[in-house]
């Protein structure tokens, strides 16, 4: 990766002193820079070059397949594929100009601005990115088989009850920007971490709902929704734990230390939402497909009978048989 020489590196001692955030990684520490040589960084070998790359390669792809991939035509509420969008881009964006630039020359001002633009894009991807598959027999309204955001969770979720819906969107809303205020005035990791807590606590209210049957969203889309904050998580408790390098000091400074594990973490937890997006992909060819049957009432001055029934992929040429029920009101 080094394909121009760079400027001398420091060691830990050596780097301004906003940039000794981990005694782990005691070499490769660029000078401080001008505009022009922080984007030149990105052709010599330092310790942020990992850093940039686990989150600017993912950002290219997302920003060239990801308008591919969305199903638009399928879309009726336009904001789902909007907030899908954003929510892919936005934390890739934010770290890659976090990493890139925290060496300007406009000293810890300038870094500190870029530390709450690197948070911002963490709460967007917590507000908005979550993977979500739509109920088949929502899909019909017409909506995406596949979206991504937590608020399209609470949408869905709460598709039939609208005056909840609405209340519920207002309150993650709230959560959200209390997360933002905590997370951009947080001194530490951890505190930083901890100010997503009751955001994660509402998505999990959200996930007993749709796994008791109560909400509506189709069960497979469970498991994507564990994948992600586990990921997440998981991602996090490691990079606040300084695990591996607090084990070796030094040996990590350049490839495999902790924040770069944590950017492989969310960007595991992010990379299937395009292929999920996209019709014709096994992972949604393989979902259950709808039948909608309107079967003439008996007594259409009593009764408006609507049937729905569903059925599983196609095998061997022939549909496997699924569930269905019959649902009557006066």
């Amino acid at each position: 990766m080094a394909f121009l020489n760079g400027p001398r590196l420091l060691d830990w001692a050596s780097s301004p002193p906003h940039l000794q955030f981990n005694k782990y990684v005691l070499t490769g520490y660029r000078p401080i820079s001008s505009v022009q040589d922080c984007i030149r960084s990105l052709f010599y070998l330092h310790n942020e070059l990992g850093n940039i790359y686990t989150h600017g390669i993912p950002l290219v792809c997302f920003l060239v397949l990801l308008p591919l991939n969305i199903p638009w035509s399928q879309i009726s509420v336009t904001w789902l594929g909007v907030v899908h969008f954003l929510a892919c881009l936005s934390p890739q964006l934010g770290s890659v100009l976090y990493h890139l630039f925290m060496n300007h020359e406009g000293g810890e001002p300038v870094y500190h601005t870029l530390l709450k633009l690197d948070v911002c894009g963490i709460c967007m991807i917590n507000t908005l990115g979550k993977p979500q598959q739509i109920p088949p027999p929502f899909r019909i309204r017409p909506l995406p088989s596949v979206i991504a955001g937590a608020l399209p969770i609470v949408y869905s979720t709460l598709l039939c009850y609208p005056f909840i819906r609405t209340v519920a969107l207002l309150v993650y809303i709230l959560l959200s920007s209390h997360a933002i205020y905590c997370a951009v005035t947080a001194r530490s990791s951890v505190r930083r971490l901890r100010s997503f807590a009751w955001q994660a606590l509402f998505r999990f209210s959200f996930f007993l709902l749709r796994w008791v049957g109560v909400g509506g969203g189709s069960p497979t889309s469970l498991r994507h929704f564990l994948t992600m904050d586990a990921l997440a998580v998981l991602g996090g408790v490691i990079n606040i734990t300084r695990i591996p390098e607090r084990f070796r000091p030094g040996l990590f400074d350049y490839w495999c230390n902790s924040h770069q594990i944590m950017h492989a973490c969310t960007g595991g937890g992010l990379h299937p939402l395009p292929a999920l997006g996209r019709p014709g992909r096994p992972a949604v060819d393989q979902q259950l497909q709808l039948s909608l049957r309107l079967t003439p009432p008996a007594a259409p001055h009593l009764f408006y009978k609507e049937r729905w029934e569903f059925k599983g992929p196609l095998v061997g040429g022939r549909e496997r048989g699924g569930w269905g029920g019959t649902d009557a009101a006066r």
